[in-house]
């Protein structure tokens, strides 16, 4: 077998075999095959696309490229959760203890951000102390004890993502369904729990911007963990504007620790207790939506989440009295208010934007080697679809930078102001099960 024959097949649109594929990622893992040979194999997908069972086999072998986590020894069914990733996304520091607390097993594994905000990792960190790499045997304890943890991903996860990933950004391959869908659950199959619930942004601020485009890629990655015999649903969930009101590191935390508490914003609690009553089913723990999401709402509001996400701050090591006392966070040197020169409806904030403008004040990475700030950030004032007056403030931005002047005169342009109210927004389109 030939790697040109390969990509001859793909290119004049031919469905490769399950021969064909395994050969492709087995030899590239083990580099025998040159790069310039795969990114002429991206590419054809690219333009091609690939059949189901294309798909099915791509995961399968990605899969099967390197270590695959035995969770058999945590008692119960474990469930997990993954987002596409957006700006202000800390759902997963809300949702692990919200699901927690009401018996399910949450053992996850995270990644780093690289543009916008960190990742869940780097909000993690910037609480003092906190570990995210920790052994699998402590990792299984962990979930036991106190049924949850977040870690970072194993440097054996999944090899042929990693390597075929870096190859995707430098060659202008990253925006194919096909390949996208078989990165995604290779490593959320790899990581080992029963269930998965898909957290598919759409919108300005997310990588899929219309809801087609996210509902075609949320059927494709629900029907490889069907595939897998996994209970994985989809939920297909709203990035036009930024989740909840804070986008930064500890600004994040201290944001998931109020929701936790009951004092969240409105979109954000909705959709972790949403989601957690669909995790909930998935544990089988409640019978019907409406039983978890009342379930969940109690957790919230008897103290028993927010004592859990204590509980897995303290076994992982970071210092809990920042927890119980979000004073301590470390504090940025310039606070701003940014204010309106105009009355009326604010009938968009772009995600996106807002995401870059905090990475620029130093909450996220350009470059994977960049550190992050984790005091820096944005904290919005306003949502769409709220009245602003003339004067009335915007949001806050929160820096150790000392050039923001530029960011203050171009963050205005990211609130589009109407005399006329736009209509009430979903911050969950659609469930895909």
């Amino acid at each position: 077998m030939r790697m040109i024959d390969i990509i001859e097949h793909k290119r004049d649109g031919k469905i490769l075999t399950n021969e064909e594929i395994n050969f492709f990622i087995t030899n590239y893992v083990d580099g025998k095959i040159p790069d310039y040979q795969v990114s002429a194999l991206l590419m054809a997908i690219l333009f091609r696309g690939m059949s189901d069972e294309e798909i099915f086999n791509l995961t399968n072998d990605m899969l099967h490229s390197g270590d695959i986590i035995d969770l058999s020894k945590i008692k119960g069914v474990k469930v997990d959760k993954h987002s596409t990733g957006g700006v202000g996304d800390k759902t997963s520091l809300v949702l692990g203890p919200l699901v927690a607390s009401c018996g399910a097993k949450l053992a996850k594994m995270s990644g780093r951000g690289l543009g916008h905000t960190g990742g869940t990792l780097d909000k993690m960190e910037s609480i003092p102390g906190m570990q995210i790499n920790i052994s699998e045997d402590n990792f299984i304890s962990q979930v036991n004890k106190i049924g949850m943890a977040i870690v970072g991903q194993t440097g054996h996860l999944v090899p042929a993502d990693k390597k075929l990933y870096a190859l995707r950004d430098v060659t202008g391959t990253v925006d194919s369904l096909p390949l996208i869908a078989s990165s995604i659950m290779s490593k959320k199959l790899a990581s080992g729990s029963d269930s998965i619930l898909l957290d598919v942004k759409v919108g300005s601020g997310a990588f899929m911007k219309t809801l087609e485009m996210g509902e075609e890629l949320a059927k494709t990655m629900v029907s490889i963990g069907k595939y897998f015999k996994k209970d994985t649903r989809a939920i297909l969930t709203d990035m036009d504007e930024p989740l909840g009101l804070a986008v930064g590191n500890n600004l994040e935390v201290i944001e998931a620790i109020n929701t936790l508490k009951g004092n969240g914003p409105k979109d954000l609690t909705e959709l972790c207790i949403k989601a957690g009553a669909i995790m909930l089913l998935q544990a089988k723990i409640c019978a019907s939506f409406e039983e978890g999401e009342k379930l969940l709402q109690s957790k919230i509001e008897n103290g028993e989440a927010f004592k859990k996400f204590v509980e897995f701050v303290e076994a992982q090591g970071g210092d809990i009295t920042y927890v119980l006392n979000t004073s301590k966070f470390e504090k940025a040197k310039y606070e701003i208010s940014i204010k309106s020169n105009k009355s009326g409806y604010i009938t968009k904030i772009d995600a996106l934007e807002i995401g870059e403008f905090a990475m620029k004040l130093g909450a996220g990475r350009e470059k994977i080697e960049d550190k992050i700030d984790y005091s820096a950030g944005i904290i919005l004032s306003k949502k769409i679809g709220d009245f602003v007056n003339s004067g009335d403030e915007l949001c806050k931005i929160y820096t150790n930078k000392e050039n923001y002047e530029e960011i203050i005169k171009e963050i205005k342009n990211s609130f589009i102001i109407s005399e006329n109210k736009p209509e009430n927004r979903k911050i969950i389109y659609k469930v895909i099960s």
